[in-house]
This record gives structure tokens, sequence and C-alpha cells, in this order.
């Protein structure tokens, strides 16, 4: 990578992404400093960023849409063929995964053969995946950071929430709740015969305390190339709109009871995000969290985070915050800074700040002070 990077013009550095998950934001963040995109679309899911998202300049400038150029491929796993990688080196292309990177291509594919400078940690990526090691939960229990409790299916005594991939929605969650062993096995046994999952991966779920109360993204960035200010920045927090839980809790109760087998157990698909604050008082726990998980990714995966990181939280009755998911990338709800920012990295950098504009200004910095290869890997 350093040699690719060594090749580079930085005079004419491409920010480029799978079109998928929050990669609107990144291209709209780029554009707002001044850097050309470039989205690797999938065929039948491309018109998003090649027509109605499409960029149009005018000397140079963007006056509407955010999409400079875009490489449309049968699937997205075929980003990694010989041409298409030329292709974006050629281009100077500084690659921003995102959840849909590393799902539909895969991690050993990144990690080993797509030789593309990847801006951030690219070994991290690898703690979101179910059945490693050391995941994100090895990691939090090394950082010393609270999470869910696990629990055994036939020792479950109180709410729980059962993790698990969802059976066809490649992106999504199997996820459902039971408060005692008979209710744990009446749904699991009623989602696998409508096929929301599989007896493969409710063997490998994990089972965990549900956490009563609301909850928070935290969506931080972590500068190596900061040496005067914090490096740590909490850019903004989200939350998630999921379907087809949030149409169930707006039923009266009477509704609820009254659905039938395929309508009970609701599924937890994300559907969007919604933009939130805490009360200032709860600020003081936050930082903390982001602090000890980026020591701990250091001394584990180093050289451990660079860039944005969500760390997906429950608050509960006691103010505590529970660490139920990590993301070590762009999180999942940042197009709702699209634009306008957040309230709290646009008070930061005193202008509209969104993760994707946050990364952008560290890929022009990191070009222009000649150390890409510090936010690179």
């Amino acid at each position: 990578m350093l040699e690719h990077l060594g090749g580079y013009d930085r005079c004419a550095i491409t920010i480029g992404a799978i079109a998928s998950h929050s990669a609107l934001d990144l291209f709209d963040g780029a554009v707002e400093e001044g850097i050309r995109t470039l989205a690797v679309c999938q065929r039948g899911r491309e018109r998003t960023y090649t027509e109605f998202f499409r960029g149009y300049r005018e000397d140079g400038q963007m006056v509407r849409g955010m999409v400079d150029d875009a490489i449309v491929l049968d699937h997205y796993r075929d980003i990694m063929s010989q041409e298409v990688l030329v292709d974006l080196r050629s281009r100077n292309t500084v690659f921003v995964p995102n959840r849909s990177f590393s799902s539909y291509v895969g991690i050993e594919d990144i990690e080993q053969r797509f030789r593309v400078p990847l801006f951030g940690s690219r070994n991290m990526l690898r703690v979101e995946e179910r059945g490693e090691k050391q995941d994100y939960y090895w990691l939090l229990e090394k950082a010393g950071l609270p999470f869910p409790e696990r629990v055994e299916p036939d020792e479950i005594d109180s709410l729980t929430i059962v993790k698990l991939h969802h059976a066809v929605k490649k992106l999504e969650r199997g996820f459902f709740t039971a408060s005692t062993p008979e209710e744990y096995h009446q749904k699991a046994r009623l989602l696998v015969k409508q096929g929301v999952i599989t007896e493969e991966a409710l063997a490998n779920a994990r089972v965990e305390r549900y956490i009563i109360g609301p909850v928070f993204n935290l969506d931080f960035f972590f500068s190596p190339l900061e040496r005067r200010a914090q490096q740590i920045e909490l850019i903004g927090i989200d939350w998630r709109f999921e379907s087809s839980l949030d149409g169930h809790v707006r039923l009266p109760a009477p509704q609820q009871m009254a659905l039938n087998e395929a309508q009970i157990v609701p599924e937890y698909t994300v559907v969007g995000h919604n933009s939130a604050t805490l009360r200032e008082s709860l600020l003081e726990k936050v930082f903390p969290l982001a602090e000890r998980f980026v020591k701990a990714a250091r001394e584990n995966y180093y050289p451990g985070i660079i860039g944005p990181f969500c760390l997906q939280t429950c608050v509960d009755k006691d103010m505590e915050f529970y660490i139920y998911d990590v993301a070590p990338r762009i999180g999942g709800g940042t197009n709702v800074h699209m634009s306008v920012g957040h309230p709290y990295g646009n008070a930061l950098w005193r202008k509209p700040m969104s993760t994707g504009r946050r990364i952008a200004m560290e890929v022009r910095r990191a070009a222009e002070e000649d150390r890409l290869d510090e936010v690179c890997t």
C-alpha cells in the first residue's frame, strides 16, 4: 500500500466507497472538502448514485448532487477483479470501508487482496465478524468496557435478546427476545419454520441480557494526525428505526395480542435513522468509553482505530451505558449528518460537520502534509 501511495498524485485524490450503507454522507462530505468522489455500484442498485444523486459541476464546483463518477459491477465482490483495482489506483483512490464492503466482498479478500489504499485500519474490520475469537466483545472486555452479560439459553431467567444473522437478508438481524427457556425454544422453532433464521445460525447465536433503555449510537472520530487538540471527537449521535419492531410498538396492547403467528414476533431490520443528543451530564461518561476503546484497539489491533468508529449503546435506568455493538468504521446512521452536520460536530468545528466531511478533511490534510501513510492501510 505504501508503494501505491507513493505513486499517487496528492493533488488529485479521489474518495471511493461501495455505493451502499453510508456512502451518500461520505460523498457529500468529500464534495464539501473539494475532493472528487467515486461510487462502486452493483447493477440493479445503482440508480441512486448514477442518476438521482449524480453530481454536476460548473467551473469545477459541484452545483448539484455529490457523485462524480460511478463504476457499475454485476456484483459488489467484482471490485476484487484486477481490472477494477487498477482503475481505482489510476484515479488516486483512497477507499473508505463501510459495512456493505466488508459483508459483500469478504474480510479475507479485503485483508489480503484488495490492493488499494484503505482509509482506516483494515485489520479492525474483522472484529465485526460473528464467530471470531477476538471479536468486538473480546475487545470490549480487554478495554474494561461495559456490555450486556451473556446468558445460556437454558439459564434464561429475565428478558434477553438473541443475536444472530437473518437467514435471507444478508446484512440484517434475525434477533428475537425471550424471558424464559420455554419462550426461547418456542420463538426459535417458529422463526426457523418461517425461514427468518436457520438452525446453524441459532447454534452460534449470542444470547445476552436485554438492557431496558433508549439506544444511542455514538459516532466518534479518532485523528492520528492531530497534535495540538484532543484526538477523539464526538461527531454525532443517532438512533434507529427498525422494521417490524417499530410497527409493533405503535400498536395498542389489544392489537398486539391479536396478531397471528406470522406477525407476532417482530423483526429488527434497520430501515432508517434519526439524530439525537444526550443530556450534558451524560457526556462525561461517553468520552471515557471512546478513550478506553481507542487504547485497547491500539494495543490489540495495531495501529488501532483510524478515523470514524461507532459505539452502539443502551442507557439503563441508573444512567449507565452498555455497549451492545461496535462499528470500527463509518457507522450506518451517519446519513442523518449529511449536509447539515450534527450539533456536536458542528459546534466542535464551527461549521457543518458530518462524519463524511470529517473523513474527507482528514484525507485532504494527510495528502497536503504528505502523511497519507498515517491514515491509510
